[in-house]
């Protein structure tokens, strides 16, 4: 069914078609009845999907990356299409316009986006109202949290932590985001130094009160192997629960379209197929010098099952998808699942 509307989605610019689906998605999703043939056709449920990680009862292993909804309005909505968890954001404290448009591109050949968006979002005081409403759907919720363009770095960890108090009980895991190509000199907060400071601040908030929720970190996928070990140094003396790995590359190999067209096109973090590989090689680099009990999220590239079942074999516990669902559309997220129940059990 999405191969006969993809087309006409692809008429609009990028940015204006995620804005018109989600939208239209969500007025469907009102219409009596819609919702529930909606979630009939995509959940899929079975004992062997789910997962019990992070003190969390996921149903299945399956999630929506950050950036597809950054202010919390189609949480509710999203989860009609069988995912076992969502993430919400980057939110920062105030709110931002991000980056001049345009801002998002598609490279249809290659399955693939750019995007230098720019922590887009109306503030971290809207998203906790539409929070509020959260009884409406018992879908788990992560919420993703960076900076303010104009905050110097020295002052990060004030943004994390004002967002960090702000979200506390309105979300069940927390996601630091470090590592978006789109905010001025953000990918700094990586090294060792500042990264330790802030994750030992968050650490410490979150054992202050009174029921402790899980905090992760999200990576870059262009981290050489000597910074990927201080990452494995950094989660194991703050004692986070784990890591997302990856965010969108700033490299643009391998690409089918023209060098003319990259620079047209200009700065921003490519997400999709061609981050595939790459995002995989960090997750089984990571998972052979993590500690066991420390969690990865796999994400970057999933357009097909067998992206995903990769992940999940290279050490992954969960696996995010955003940039496969514009190429593949919904039904992504229940041929994952339903090519993991079908899989012979170990």
């Amino acid at each position: 069914m999405y191969s006969l509307f993809k087309p006409f989605i692809f008429l609009f610019a990028p940015e204006k078609a995620h804005q018109l689906t989600v939208r239209i998605f969500r007025i469907l999703c009102l219409i009596p009845g819609l919702n529930y043939v909606f979630k009939n056709n995509w959940k899929v449920s079975h004992p062997s999907l789910e997962r019990n990680l992070l003190g969390l009862n996921f149903p299945n292993p399956v999630g929506l990356a950050a950036g597809f909804d950054k202010d919390g309005k189609y949480y509710d909505v999203m989860s009609n299409l069988g995912f076992g968890f969502i993430e919400i954001g980057t939110v920062t404290p105030k709110p931002q316009d991000g980056n001049p448009k345009p801002r998002l591109f598609r490279l249809k050949d290659d399955e693939a986006i750019i995007n230098r968006m720019g922590f887009n979002n109306e503030g971290v005081e809207a998203l906790v109202e539409r929070l509020k409403n959260r009884k409406k759907t018992n879908v788990i919720i992560g919420g993703n949290i960076g900076k303010n363009k104009i905050t110097p770095n020295e002052h990060a960890s004030d943004d994390y932590l004002k967002c960090f108090h702000a979200l506390y009980e309105h979300v069940d895991y927390f996601v630091v985001n470090v590592s978006s190509p789109n905010t001025p000199n953000l990918r700094d907060l990586q090294d060792k130094e500042p990264l330790t400071k802030l994750l030992n601040l968050l650490k410490k908030a979150a054992q202050e009160k009174s029921k402790y929720k899980p905090i992760l970190l999200k990576i870059a996928p262009d981290l050489t192997d000597t910074q990927l070990d201080d990452i494995v140094e950094i989660i194991k003396e703050s004692n986070i629960e784990g890591l997302i790995a990856t965010n969108t590359t700033i490299a643009r190999k391998p690409l089918s379209i023209s060098d003319e067209r990259i620079q047209e096109i200009g700065n921003g973090g490519l997400s999709g197929k061609p981050l595939a590989k790459r995002s995989t090689e960090v997750i089984s680099y990571l998972s052979k010098r993590l500690e066991k009990d420390k969690l990865i999220i796999g994400v970057g590239g999933i357009t097909t099952a067998e992206d995903a079942i990769e992940k999940l074999e290279a050490g992954a516990s969960l696996v995010q998808v955003y940039s496969g669902l514009i190429y593949e559309g919904p039904g992504l997220v229940k041929s994952i699942n339903k090519a993991l129940m079908n899989r012979p059990q170990n």
